[in-house]
């Protein structure tokens, strides 16, 4: 499957637009157990805790993105666009989501 954040593949016609397919995953944070990761974890401004996280996440959405594509009969997913969002009470979770157009080359 491939995927692309832009409009068209080159060298790769698009014959067909299934429409669109989606991958969504939301992580809960519990505040003090990351406050404290955290602190252990700030190394130079940045928070490994955190980052791993979210790229295990962005990496589900997207696993997630692609088994829908396929479902649908695509070969590619193009304009791939990410979002990040906090959600839940008291911005207790996180949510990513990735969309895009599912398309048979």
């Amino acid at each position: 499957m491939i995927l692309s954040t832009t409009p068209t593949l080159e060298g790769r016609p698009i014959r067909d637009y299934l429409g669109i397919a989606t991958g969504e995953v939301i992580v809960g944070a519990n505040i003090f157990k990351d406050l404290f990761a955290g602190i252990r974890d700030i190394v130079g401004g940045r928070a490994g805790a955190y980052e791993s996280t979210l790229r295990d996440a962005r990496q589900q959405a997207y696993r997630e993105l692609a088994e829908e594509a396929r479902r649908m009969g695509a070969d590619a997913v193009v304009g791939i666009d990410i979002d990040y969002e906090v959600v839940g009470q008291n911005g207790s979770m996180l949510m990513v989501s990735v969309s895009g157009t599912a398309v048979k080359l």
